[in-house]
């Protein structure tokens, strides 16, 4: 059996992940694609807890803009993860991997409420856990509820999944001198404002000694690598 290097993971994946080419919405062959590819590195014996974003569907940020309040623009970015959540665990369960959707924010009749000790079993017996909602409150982002998540089970490492293979000193698909990190301390990350994670989330990992580790999700191949400890994307510790 292959050595793993994280033997339980909090997979923060944007809502983008689940586009297709029109860039919005939710492409159902998108998601088998990442339903796929959680598959194979389940079947390692990794146990799996997701945070998905809602940026496909609604950008609180677009309410700001329109002068809508900022709690309720929020809000309506939650209950878009939850339907994201709800997209991957379809998917997820056509590849025959067993998931629950846990949510903060109650809503009985498609998904479980979040309860810590209930996630956790649901990990030991196996099962993907996918947590909608963010944390449940207001001005704070899913990169935040991911930290917060990944802490609460027990997570070896968050690992932030993005378009790139790792973090750069500045965009490279805008400058083709930016330098890559293979890895970087909390401070430098946080000091250098580097946007990939906000700075909330970074902190909360920097306190509890907790791995960031950034890779490219659409390299076929990142995720597995980086959960047999091959050197992928960048580590921030």
């Amino acid at each position: 059996m292959q050595q793993l290097k994280y033997h339980r993971i909090l997979l923060k994946l944007s809502g983008e992940s689940l586009t297709g080419p029109s860039g919005t919405g939710i492409d159902a062959a998108q998601a088998i694609e990442i339903a796929r590819r959680l598959k194979e590195v389940r079947e390692l014996g990794v146990d799996i807890a997701i945070v998905i974003g809602a940026g496909n569907l609604w950008r609180g940020k677009v309410g700001l803009e329109m002068g809508m309040d900022h709690a309720t623009a929020d809000y309506m970015g939650m209950l878009g993860t939850v339907m994201n959540a709800l997209a991957l665990m379809d998917a997820l369960e056509h590849q025959g991997v067993v998931t629950r959707v846990m949510t903060s924010i109650e809503m009985k009749t498609v998904a479980e409420p979040y309860i810590r000790r209930r996630a956790i079993r649901h990990l030991e017996k196996g099962r993907v856990v996918i947590f909608g909602g963010g944390t449940g409150n207001p001005y704070f982002s899913t990169d935040t509820a991911a930290a917060l998540r990944a802490m609460e089970i027990g997570a070896d490492v968050v690992i932030k999944a993005t378009k790139v293979d790792g973090i750069y000193d500045c965009d490279p698909n805008k400058n083709t001198n930016a330098v890559k990190f293979d890895e970087l301390s909390y401070i430098d990350f946080i000091n250098l404002r580097l946007g990939v994670m906000d700075s909330t989330a970074v902190t909360m990992c920097m306190e509890h000694k907790l791995l960031i580790h950034v890779l490219n999700l659409w390299d076929e191949s990142a995720l597995k690598k980086a959960l047999l400890g091959e050197k992928v994307g960048t580590i921030v510790h």
